[in-house]
């Protein structure tokens, strides 16, 4: 959803329990057109155009980062996702990217604690969530825990990756055994043992 479309979804009445959350010591408004001229309301309507700037700031300094992580500048990356993170902390995409950063850094304990944030934090339906949980599940399992990363590539995979539908069947105690046993048979057809 573009944040064009973002912005035109919020409705007259959506504004009016925003103002209500953010002024509740304000009088309730009687009618719509009260609504509609009342200041709070104003108010919360520029709040929500900072959100979405802060948002497209974010996504710019997300890009640029990206950018200088692929000339191998991580340090100034890193810097770059941090100030995004800043201005947008509840999109997962900018703990994701400096996970990713933080990882290629060799900064194993950073990177898991940014994907922490972007799974506990973040809006569960974002790609990024998505994406934090494969690289979380990849990074727990290069630690040697498989049940912590079978359980990431798991929700991954219900939130549509298809490299983590793989990786849950891969680390799927009851695959891994089928799978011995299936090879087992086949090495013996083969040697011509019964």
């Amino acid at each position: 959803m573009s944040d064009e479309t973002q912005r035109s979804t919020i409705s007259e009445h959506d504004k009016a329990v925003l103002a209500r959350i953010f002024n509740p010591e304000a009088p309730y408004p009687q009618d719509d057109d009260e609504i509609e001229n009342d200041s709070t309301t104003s108010a919360v309507s520029q709040l929500i155009e900072n959100v979405n700037v802060h948002e497209e700031e974010a996504i710019a300094l997300e890009i640029g980062a990206v950018k200088e992580a692929e000339n191998g500048n991580l340090s100034v990356a890193i810097e770059m996702l941090g100030r995004a993170i800043d201005l947008a902390p509840s999109r997962a995409s900018g703990y994701n990217n400096r996970a990713q950063a933080l990882r290629l850094k060799g900064d194993t304990k950073g990177a898991m604690e940014d994907l922490n944030m972007a799974i506990d934090f973040c809006s569960g339906g974002e790609t990024g969530v998505c994406q934090a949980h494969v690289q979380r599940g990849m990074l727990r399992r290069l630690a040697g825990d498989d049940k912590g990363a079978l359980d990431d590539f798991q929700k991954a995979a219900n939130l549509g990756n298809d490299f983590a539908r793989q990786m849950t069947v891969m680390l799927n105690p009851y695959a891994a055994m089928c799978n011995q046993m299936l090879y087992e048979v086949i090495g013996k057809l083969i040697s011509g043992d019964e």
